[in-house]
């Protein structure tokens, strides 16, 4: 049985975590001050959809599909993107809670996340290469196995990345940020 398709809809202020959200693929939809709160998403396709103050905190996404998909000033504390299908994934952040959310062993390239919180965020074994994460606190942020080439951090803050343990070629880096690439050594610099 396939699923419902629903296209160019737009959801305000519905909690879903209570009400049911329809299992289809939404194609152009925006969906504002929702709520997605341990919800089940399940297998539902999101094709150049908007998501706009939403709270995915807790989320149970299991293969569902992110298609060009923007997340605008949401909420998504522990929302496991490694668990999505990760076919034609293609994901924006903008002033996003992404705090403890995995993207393990998922291709990021190129995307972008402004403005974020990814405190304690994995990234392991992930590829962000050309991926930029301007103005992004990566306090305490997973990076093992990640693919960082070309990408943009130059105006990231706390973060401490290995470059024994990552790729790193053609990254760019602050001054004052380029000295988290030095936290395996325990150096001291004065």
């Amino acid at each position: 049985m396939n699923a419902p398709y629903i296209t160019d809809a737009t959801y305000k202020r519905t909690p879903f975590s209570s009400a049911e959200l329809l299992n289809a693929e939404y194609d152009n939809c925006t969906f504002i001050d929702c709520d997605f709160t341990a919800m089940y998403l399940t297998s539902t396709v999101f094709l150049d959809c908007e998501f706009i103050d939403c709270n995915f905190s807790s989320a149970k996404i299991k293969n569902t599909a992110f298609k060009s998909v923007t997340f605008n000033n949401c909420k998504l504390l522990g929302t496991p993107f490694n668990a999505s299908n990760p076919f034609l994934l293609e994901l924006s952040f903008v002033t996003c809670n992404l705090s403890l959310a995995s993207f393990y062993g998922l291709s990021l390239k190129n995307t972008a996340f402004t403005d974020c919180n990814l405190q304690k965020t994995d990234f392991t074994n992930a590829d962000l290469s050309g991926a930029v994460l301007a103005n992004c606190d990566l306090n305490q942020a997973l990076f093992n196995n990640t693919n960082l080439e070309k990408a943009d951090l130059s105006s990231a803050k706390n973060l401490s990345i290995s470059p024994r343990y990552n790729k790193i070629k053609g990254a760019k880096f602050s001054k004052v940020n380029a000295l988290g690439l030095l936290t395996d050594y325990k150096v001291v610099i004065i």
